[in-house]
């Protein structure tokens, strides 16, 4: 950590990690597919196995190239310790299922991506794990409800797909009062616009199958935390539980991170563009986007970020029939459940964030039917602007 102590996220996004796994003069990361690693001494395999010594015996638990991708991560986020997980839903789970335990509680947000959500409404509380909802960025009533005692206060900011913000400092701050385990998914702002650690969180939470790989082509998860114990427990869970990154994976990963911060600064750049166009639309009934003035969170985001992301998400006059009629007319747009790309991807909430959900509960959480999600890539922004034009033209015109 000490080398990378004053550079920027740019410089560590390329070099962090990397070094002590350079084979034979390689200037990249080798992929190191072996399930089994052997040892002639018997007593060091033994060290090795039982953790006394740095090594690796045994892929489920620990591989050379996923050790890589952790560090990388882990010098981003400015943690100390890191895990890694198959999925970024893996790493969720088994986070929350670590710590909790029947008979304790949790504190989070309405607005949390629609598997946390299932989570928290459909299996915890099986295992009779007390959930509360807060309003998403309602930071009084956050406070009373942790200030009530909780295990665990479980934020999502900005939030998917209706990017809301929490103020992370203040609410942590509460969190810490009564013994309860912050943790924060991190996915939609990445490191390069925020680091929840730095501002109270104890455990950070990437879905690398977005923003940190950024082509989509590799799925993984990651968890990071200044307290190594923390993130031990988790390894522990995750290492007996089996949800362990691929080699393969953790390569990708690793490659699309070293333009990290090249890739979240276009997309943000794009976003803002994009949403301040979107205000302008007839038709358009919403936008949300931290990066706008409307923005009612705009305030806290400026004040806890860095940049605001290349995620955005608006309504439509017309509802499903709109958002039909609308997406297929993009030509410079994926319509997929994926986000984090270079190429822009676009999608409603009722099949990508949230398809887990009745529109019942879509509209308790917010998020109308006719809620479009904008994954902003790396084109030119005139290009994506004229592409929206054009779809919109062409649905006005379909519907005179």
């Amino acid at each position: 950590m000490t080398k990378f102590q004053g550079a920027k996220t740019g410089t560590k996004a390329v070099w962090a990690g990397e070094k002590d796994y350079l084979v034979h003069g390689a200037t990249q990361v080798p992929v190191i597919p072996s399930v089994a690693f052997g040892y002639d001494d018997m007593e060091e395999w033994y060290e090795v196995a039982i953790g006394n010594k740095k090594g690796h015996i045994y892929g489920r638990n620990t591989n050379p190239t996923v050790q890589a991708f952790e560090d990388k991560v882990k010098i981003l986020e400015s943690a100390n310790a890191a895990t890694s997980f198959s999925t970024g839903m893996a790493a969720v789970s088994n986070t929350l299922y670590t710590f909790l335990k029947p008979g304790d509680r949790v504190v989070t947000i309405k607005d949390t991506y629609g598997g946390t959500n299932k989570i928290f409404t459909e299996f915890l509380p099986r295992q009779e794990v007390e959930i509360t909802f807060c309003e998403t960025g309602n930071l009084k009533q956050i406070e009373a409800e942790v200030a009530k005692g909780c295990q665990i206060l479980y934020l999502e900011t900005p939030t998917n797909p209706t990017v809301k913000i929490t103020d992370i400092q203040a609410a942590a701050k509460a969190g810490k009062e009564v013994g309860a385990l912050v943790v924060v998914d991190n996915t939609f702002a990445t490191p390069v616009n925020q680091n929840p650690l730095d501002l109270g969180a104890d455990l950070v939470i990437h879905s690398a199958t977005k923003f940190l790989g950024g082509h989509a082509d590799a799925l993984g998860g990651v968890v990071v935390g200044n307290n190594e114990q923390l993130v031990e427990a988790i390894y522990h869970y995750r290492e007996i539980n089996g949800a362990t990154m691929d080699p393969w994976a953790a390569y990708l990963l690793l490659r699309g991170m070293k333009t990290l911060d090249l890739r979240v600064k276009r997309q943000a750049e794009n976003a803002q563009k994009l949403a301040e166009y979107l205000q302008t639309v007839d038709g358009v009934e919403s936008v949300f986007y931290p990066g706008l003035p409307t923005h009612p969170n705009h305030d806290v985001a400026k004040a806890q970020m860095r940049g605001f992301g290349g995620m955005l998400s608006f309504a439509v006059a017309g509802g499903v029939e709109t958002v039909r009629d609308l997406l297929p007319k993009l030509q410079f747009a994926n319509r997929a459940a994926n986000l984090g790309a270079v190429e822009t991807t676009v999608g409603p909430a009722r099949t990508t964030s949230h398809v887990e959900c009745t529109p019942e509960e879509r509209a308790a959480m917010g998020i109308p039917e006719g809620l479009i999600r904008v994954s902003c890539g790396i084109e030119d922004a005139e290009d994506i602007l004229a592409d929206f034009k054009q779809a919109f033209s062409a649905v006005e015109l379909a519907k005179a």
